[in-house]
C-alpha cells in the first residue's frame, strides 16, 4: 500500500486519481479548496478508510503552509500536483491583463514548486520518492502552431521547465519527477467537444507514474505514455 498525496481532487480528474487509488488499495490524502461543496468526495470518503480528505487552497501560501503542518511528518510515498487553473479564455494578444496572468502563473507554475519544496521532509520519509505534476501539450512550444491562450500556454511551459530542473535537483536523492499530460478530457476545463473521458485518462497516467524511475525522471509524458516535445 502506497500513500499518494493528490491536490485537486473535488471534480474531474482529481476525482477519478483519487477513486482508482482507492480501488487498487492505496491510501489517499485528498485535497480540495471547498469539502462541503465536494459532495462525490465526500461520498467516497463515507466508503473508504482509506480516504483522508484535506483543505488546502493552493492559491494561499498560508494555506498551504497550514496543511502541510497537519500532515504532522506523514510518509508520502507518491505526490500528484494535479490542482490547477485555466483563467480566462479567449483572451487576444492586445488584451492580456497582468493581473489576471499572475492569478494563473501562480496556481499553475509557482505554487507547485513551492508546496513541493514545504513536503520535501514528507517525501524524504516515503519508499517510492515520486513527483508527478499534471501540465499540457499546451505548454509545449515546439508543438505550438496555433498561437493564442497565451496565459495558460506560458503557465505550463513555466512549470515543464521547473520540474525538469527539480527532476535534476532531486536525483541524487532518489527521486524521480515527471510532468503527465492528461489529454484532452470531458470535465468542466476541457469542455464538451473533449476526446477522452476521465477513466481513460488517470488509467493511463497512473501506468506511467506506476512506472517511473529514474531513467524516466524528469520526463514530458502523454497519458498513454508516449513523450512529448518540450
Amino acid at each position: 500500500m502506497a500513500t499518494i498525496l493528490i491536490t485537486g481532487t473535488n471534480r474531474g480528474i482529481g476525482l477519478e486519481f483519487t477513486r482508482q487509488c482507492l480501488d487498487r488499495g492505496d491510501r489517499v490524502i485528498a485535497t480540495c479548496r471547498d469539502i462541503e461543496a465536494a459532495d462525490a468526495l465526500k461520498q467516497l470518503q463515507s466508503s473508504h478508510d482509506e480516504l483522508d480528505v484535506r483543505l488546502l487552497d493552493v492559491a494561499s501560501p498560508d494555506s498551504m503552509q497550514g496543511f502541510v503542518q497537519q500532515l504532522d511528518g506523514t510518509a508520502i510515498d507518491v505526490f500528484i500536483n494535479n490542482a490547477g487553473a485555466y483563467g480566462p479564455t479567449n483572451v487576444k494578444f492586445g488584451d492580456l491583463d497582468g493581473q489576471a496572468w499572475a492569478s494563473v502563473v501562480q496556481v499553475n507554475s509557482i505554487a507547485p514548486l513551492i508546496l513541493s519544496q514545504l513536503l520535501m521532509p514528507n517525501l524524504r520519509k516515503g519508499k517510492d520518492k515520486k513527483m508527478v505534476y499534471l501540465t499540457s501539450k499546451m505548454g509545449s512550444i515546439g508543438d505550438n502552431s496555433g498561437g493564442g491562450s497565451y496565459i495558460y500556454r506560458s503557465s505550463k511551459t513555466a512549470l515543464n521547465s521547473a520540474v525538469k530542473s527539480l527532476a535534476i535537483d532531486l536525483g541524487a536523492e532518489g527521486f524521480s519527477a515527471a510532468l503527465l499530460h492528461p489529454g484532452w478530457v470531458l470535465t468542466d476545463m476541457g469542455g464538451p467537444n473533449a476526446l477522452i473521458d476521465t477513466k481513460t485518462s488517470v488509467t493511463g497516467m497512473l501506468k506511467v507514474v506506476d512506472g517511473l524511475g529514474p531513467q524516466t525522471s524528469g520526463s514530458f509524458f502523454s497519458y498513454d505514455g508516449s513523450i512529448i516535445a518540450w
